[in-house]
């Protein structure tokens, strides 16, 4: 069952006006063009959330569609205990979670020590000749690699790399600690470097 409260730290913050916060207690009074703000606003993220997830089109829109069901179930309950995205997010997750467990067991991700730290995927392959072309081939080879991390490292990747969330954030998304969140983004970055390092040594074969 999705749950639709966080907790975090400090709940003392107060909505700004016409942040997302303000927004959805705006819906939860009755104004649909609040809602509709929204869901313009989060569509395209959220949608791609799942797409990249799943690889498939159907099922994330499937996904997505019940997400939105949710926000709207769940808003007479709704109050401002995080950030919006960060509660939005969390009932993708929940939904997600609960799709994968029907399917198959969580892969099991090995945490890295403490010492290792992130390492920039833009270092990798800065002297070629051609840079458009190079381009082009990494940014193919970058969506081959986070295909193949696994889920838990992918989502943790996804909501870093692409919706800009901090570690703490996806750690309440994903309702786990911060370190293994930490962790988790770190094993994906080295992954990710070491996968295409491997494919740009074969493409020069």
């Amino acid at each position: 069952m999705v749950q639709t409260s966080i907790h975090p730290k400090d709940e003392s913050s107060i909505p700004q006006v016409g942040s997302d916060e303000q927004l959805m207690l705006d819906y939860q009074a009755g104004d649909v063009r609040a809602f509709e703000a929204l869901y313009l606003k989060h569509k395209g993220p959220l949608y791609r959330y799942f797409v990249r997830q799943l690889h498939d089109q159907q099922l994330a829109e499937d996904l997505y569609q019940d997400t939105w069901g949710k926000v709207i179930s769940a808003a007479v309950q709704y109050q401002v205990t995080a950030k919006f995205t960060t509660w939005l997010y969390k009932i993708a997750h929940n939904l997600l979670i609960d799709h994968v467990r029907a399917v198959k067991p969580l892969d099991k991700v090995t945490a890295l020590d403490e010492d290792q730290t992130m390492d920039s995927l833009e270092a990798d392959g800065q002297a070629s000749p051609e840079p458009l072309v190079q381009q082009l081939q990494q940014a193919d080879m970058m969506k081959s690699c986070i295909a193949k991390l696994p889920p838990v490292q992918k989502e943790a990747f996804l909501l870093n790399i692409e919706m800009g969330m901090t570690a703490a954030m996806i750690s309440e998304i994903a309702n786990v600690t911060l370190e293994a969140t930490k962790s988790r983004i770190r094993y994906a970055y080295q992954s990710i470097k070491q996968c295409i390092a491997n494919q740009w040594q074969e493409t020069s074969l």
